[in-house]
């Protein structure tokens, strides 16, 4: 006869229950996760001087403009590296510093620079944190005029202005924080089913990005605009480099909900919005 009481599934030694404390454990972890997260994002705010807005950061400008300039060569060497045609070079960046003189822009503490790519491939502009802004050859040669440049680089200086990378990535901090906390709530290393709640929680978490992302990118026409009027550019040529995107995409659009930019049409219908909103306020 053994000396210990034959244990069932449900039993622990002595007969009694069995307690699920990997679960229950899992479960406060995922609240202090989430706790934790939500405390870092909400307890951090500063107001926007260009927007007015006010915004969970955690980073300095001072952080901005650095994290910008280390990035910036790499960034341009993905790109082919620096374009060579010194004239178009200087158009560039005579364009942006007139834009950022004569404008709103000339409020922010940032250290502009503007940049012609030798890309002929990839039709793109962007703008790193603190002031370091691109254009590639591909799209600057699709342009018809300088007033369509000032609304390129107008919408990437309105990125820097809103600090919209410091936002952002502020806000994966906490979209990461909160579906770490989700997935270790509904983990259960039994049943691997529960993996598939990590995926929706992945999944979810994205497209609240994605979502974020267009925000910004209408803001930053809405920006781009004002800069423009402000500086003596037309805003209807920021329409025009609307649809030379859209040429540039073949005319397709992937469905707005899962892309991290508007589609053009949507963004047309705002910068007239914008155009008109600005148009005799701005003297």
């Amino acid at each position: 006869m053994s000396l210990y009481r034959r244990q069932t599934p449900q039993q622990g030694y002595g007969g009694y229950p069995r307690r699920r404390n990997s679960i229950g454990g899992g479960l406060l972890i995922a609240i202090v996760m989430a706790g934790f997260a939500l405390c870092k994002y909400y307890g951090t705010s500063q107001v926007n001087p260009i927007t007015n807005e006010t915004q969970h950061i955690n980073m300095t400008v001072e952080q901005e403009i650095a994290i910008g300039l280390q990035s910036a060569p790499s960034m341009a060497q993905q790109h082919g590296g620096l374009h060579p045609d010194q004239r178009a070079q200087a158009l560039v960046k005579e364009v942006g510093k007139r834009l950022v003189t004569n404008s709103i822009a000339s409020q922010s503490p940032y250290r502009y620079d503007f940049h012609l790519l030798r890309d002929q491939r990839v039709v793109n502009a962007f703008a790193l944190p603190g002031g370091q802004i691109f254009i590639t050859a591909a799209l600057f040669n699709r342009l018809e005029n300088e007033d369509q440049l000032a609304g390129v680089l107008g919408h990437e200086i309105g990125h820097v202005v809103a600090r919209h990378s410091a936002e952002r990535m502020a806000k994966q901090e906490l979209y990461q924080g909160l579906t770490g906390a989700a997935v270790m709530a509904t983990y259960d290393p039994s049943n691997p089913g529960s993996q598939r709640s990590a995926e929706v929680a992945q999944y979810i978490s994205n497209l609240i990005t994605m979502k974020f992302g267009r925000d910004q990118e209408l803001q930053s026409d809405d920006l781009g605009v004002r800069l423009m009027i402000e500086t003596g550019y037309n805003p209807e040529e920021l329409v025009g480099v609307m649809r030379i995107l859209k040429e540039a995409s073949g005319g397709q659009s992937r469905p707005e909900f899962s892309s991290t930019h508007p589609d053009p049409e949507n963004r047309i219908e705002k910068i007239r919005a914008a155009i008109e909103k600005y148009q005799g306020t701005i003297q």
